[in-house]
């Protein structure tokens, strides 16, 4: 850690603030009351050891509100509060033959939010909250003890507590707890602010993140590439119309020489699909034209039974004139109303019996 500093909260408002800065892993400085604190400035708050109560608990490696819930379960065994009222914060896994075992905090959360409401009035927000005994080197076996700022504390391997007299023997059986020395003591704090076993600000305390300033060259370098990223897919856009284009007009060019080979040599320039269209009627004839009439006729007649066509006159203006032999005026009323229903206007003559025949003409018009 390069910069960092520890600021011991009071065990009471009796007792002055004791900070202690750090730098290059050393203690630089230290002293009472509040040190300068900027805003980007790492601050690591102690908890004093009476305010916060710790267990080790072996917790699967599972999610952070998985071990939480699990965290709860083991507190509310060992205490008559129920966890549901208590901040409960769990620590990182523990390495080496002890893995998977975690330290878990209880603590009020009437305290938590004091301590944070002071740090907050006086301009800090600090980075973490530390459990004062946790300072400590963990020993190999039994307890150690040491003065921090304002308190004695002692530890053992699952156990953290401030030291009192009829407490300390009790928990320890009588063993006395080795004492550590100064520098001992904080080489030890330094190692745990860097890296510290528990964090008190988790759950509804957990520290909020500043929102980061607007990087206004980013922004800028996102808009041109989104420009840039417009002005490629138009560049598609405008190639793909332009293949389009191209494309129908060399496909009207082969239609215009295709229809061009069509008309008789001589023709002038002009448009030759128009011209085409003109020749086209000029061979059909006026009207639907000879065949598509006649055809029409030729199927109408061929329907209606005992019925024949004897002659056929196709007229300059479309008519075609139509000679019949039917067998009586039904077949004539039929063929003439089927031409009537196939689109055509038909005209008849006055027919005339002869040899049991009747003959007569229509003229059918578009």
């Amino acid at each position: 850690m390069t910069a960092a500093t520890l600021l011991f909260l009071p065990p009471d408002d009796s007792q002055p603030w004791r900070w202690w800065r750090i730098r290059d892993d050393a203690v630089e400085h230290e002293g009472e009351g509040l040190p300068e604190v900027g805003v980007d400035d790492h601050v690591v708050a102690v908890a004093p050891a009476d305010a916060v109560t710790l267990h080790w608990a072996t917790l699967p490696a599972r999610s952070p509100a998985q071990a939480l819930a699990a965290a709860r379960v083991v507190v509310s065994d060992a205490t008559a509060e129920p966890a549901h009222d208590l901040h409960v914060a769990v620590g990182r896994e523990r390495a080496g033959d002890r893995g998977g075992e975690r330290a878990i905090a209880v603590v009020a959360p009437s305290r938590m939010a004091a301590w944070l409401a002071a740090l907050a009035q006086r301009g800090v927000d600090p980075a973490a909250v530390v459990p004062a005994p946790l300072l400590l080197p963990e020993p190999e076996e039994g307890y150690v003890r040491a003065d921090l700022p304002g308190q004695a504390v002692v530890r053992g391997r699952t156990t953290g507590w401030a030291d009192d007299p009829l407490l300390t023997g009790l928990v320890t059986r009588g063993e006395p707890p080795l004492a550590l020395d100064r520098d001992a003591v904080r080489a030890a704090a330094i190692g745990a602010v860097a890296a510290p076993v528990i964090d008190l600000r988790q759950g509804a305390f957990a520290r909020r993140r500043r929102r980061a300033a607007i990087d206004w060259a980013l922004v800028r370098r996102l808009a041109v590439l989104a420009g840039l990223i417009l002005l490629a897919t138009l560049a598609i856009d405008v190639v793909r119309i332009m293949r389009y284009s191209f494309g129908a007009d060399a496909i009207e060019g082969r239609a215009a020489a295709i229809a061009r080979q069509a008309l008789p040599r001589g023709t002038g320039e002009g448009d030759a699909a128009r011209m085409l269209g003109e020749r086209l009627s000029a061979l059909r004839g006026p009207g639907q034209g000879f065949t598509r009439t006649a055809a029409a006729v030729y199927a109408v007649v061929e329907a209606v039974p005992e019925s024949e066509v004897t002659a056929l006159q196709f007229e300059p203006n479309g008519a075609l004139r139509v000679s019949l032999s039917l067998a009586g005026e039904a077949q004539a009323n039929t063929v003439k109303s089927r031409l009537a229903a196939a689109g055509f206007t038909v005209e008849s003559s006055v027919f005339q019996q002869s040899a049991g025949r009747l003959t007569g003409d229509m003229t059918v018009r578009p």
